[in-house]
């Protein structure tokens, strides 16, 4: 065999084509292209598809399986499809929001109790303190009159007297 004297088949660079014939010529090719790719993918894939372009000068062309109505009504749906669930991923994140507070506060309540009371009483200032002690004070007199009544009350029901 002979040495070939061109190089065979050679990959043209995509750039855009300036000649106004050349244009519409490679328009044209491209576009029956285009048609033929769709109907493959339709009949290989079983798919709906809606394709809408324009001419250079402005012509417009599309193709549609099955139709243009079934496409954008499809098309439509899945629309609506999406902002509903846009939605509701709205109010699950609010809700995921309001949830993590939640449990930050539960933390914070469980982490108090593990420290206990008499840690947060050795922070308190004297003024506090002095505080602190008169409401305890005054809460042993008010258990100490509590217990008497009862013990009175029991003392009087044994004895059959109403108090």
């Amino acid at each position: 065999m002979e040495n070939k004297k061109s190089k065979g088949r050679q990959k043209i660079p995509i750039k855009k084509i300036e000649k106004q014939d050349n244009l519409y010529a490679s328009f044209s090719k491209r576009r029956m292209n285009l048609y033929k790719k769709a109907s493959d993918l339709v009949f290989e894939c079983d798919v709906d598809i809606g394709m809408i372009f324009f001419s250079p000068i402005g012509n417009p062309f599309s193709f549609f399986h099955p139709n243009v109505d079934v496409v954008v009504s499809l098309a439509a749906h899945n629309r609506e499809k999406v902002n509903e669930l846009k939605s509701r991923l709205e109010e699950l994140d609010t809700i995921e929001d309001i949830e993590i507070a939640k449990k930050q506060s539960y933390d914070g309540v469980i982490e108090a109790r593990q420290k206990g009371w008499w840690e947060s009483i050795e922070q308190l200032n004297a003024d506090k303190v002095s505080t602190f002690e008169a409401w305890l004070e005054t809460f042993v007199f008010n258990m100490q009159n509590r217990l008497n009544q009862l013990e009175i009350g029991a003392s009087s029901s044994v004895l059959g007297f109403n108090v």
